[in-house]
């Protein structure tokens, strides 16, 4: 584990930090994973889900927190989890109690970078000497630019996905048909890519979900002209399971030795490819 964090404070001898409080922070705001292991390297991490997003992955599992309206719709699966959304209060109420035990604070979704008061959330956050972890899709590069410039807010490390190539993300983004939207998308896609990049390459990553009708050859090389040859890009094996299109439901994840397939040309492209 990484040892860069802010120093540690036993319980007996730091101050309760009294937040400033603000309407907004006693609204439901994302589902919270207390304790994770996984969400951010080198780190023991809370983990809070923002609700809305402005895609519509077909294979999204966390589709109850893009638009609950979303469950009258007969080709949608079943919620995943009915676990009620913690408020900021909520958050950092549990960030201030775990900071003998928590160093790193991941900041998901949905797209984090439509909630409003994304920036109130980092500051109060690092406030608490927590490092932090932004995960995006990639396509609001002008938010993303706002947050990682302003010391406040600059998260620690970033995580943006990249589900297909970018003339195709007519298949997440509905209203992405149009070619004029089409490249839009793949711009907006390339500027994210390359603030990012302009991070150490211990601190940034680029992920993709190996889905069959998603993820071909011919998608990975498009993907990979979006990185810097130094990314680290972590691909993982597409789970068949309460998507958000039900019909994905019935489509076969890859085959173990399909999926290295395609990682290993992946490498080829990109040295840091990998299958998590």
């Amino acid at each position: 584990m990484s040892d860069t964090n802010a120093q540690i404070i036993p319980p007996e001898g730091r101050k309760k930090r009294v937040f400033v409080e603000r309407d907004f922070f006693s609204e439901p705001t994302g589902a919270l994973i207390k304790t994770t292991l996984v969400d951010f390297p080198g780190r023991v991490a809370s983990s809070l889900f923002l609700k809305g997003c402005n895609l519509r992955c077909p294979y999204c599992y966390n589709w109850e927190l893009i638009d609950a309206s979303l469950g009258s719709n007969a080709n949608v699966s079943e919620p995943v989890s009915e676990a009620p959304l913690s408020t900021i209060n909520e958050v950092l109420s549990h960030l201030e109690k775990r900071r003998n035990v928590l160093t790193g604070f991941v900041i998901s979704g949905g797209e984090p970078l439509l909630f409003p008061h994304l920036a109130d959330l980092i500051s109060e956050a690092k406030k608490l000497g927590f490092k932090i972890k932004l995960d995006t899709n990639g396509t609001l590069p002008e938010r993303l630019q706002a947050i990682m410039e302003n010391p406040a807010t600059a998260p620690d490390f970033i995580a943006m996905d990249i589900k297909t190539s970018p003339e195709r993300y007519g298949i997440v983004m509905p209203h992405a048909k149009k070619s004029a939207s089409v490249q839009d998308i793949a711009e907006k896609l390339a500027r994210s890519a390359s603030l990012i990049a302009t991070l150490p390459s211990t601190s940034r990553e680029w992920r993709t979900v190996l889905v069959p009708p998603m993820v071909k050859k011919e998608d990975i090389d498009a993907i990979a002209a979006l990185l810097p040859k130094d990314a680290s890009w972590q691909f993982a094996q597409f789970r068949n399971e309460n998507c958000l299109d039900a019909s994905y439901n019935d489509i076969a994840p890859y085959t173990d030795a399909q999926a290295t397939e395609l990682v290993s040309y992946a490498r080829t492209l990109i040295s840091g490819a990998q299958l998590r």
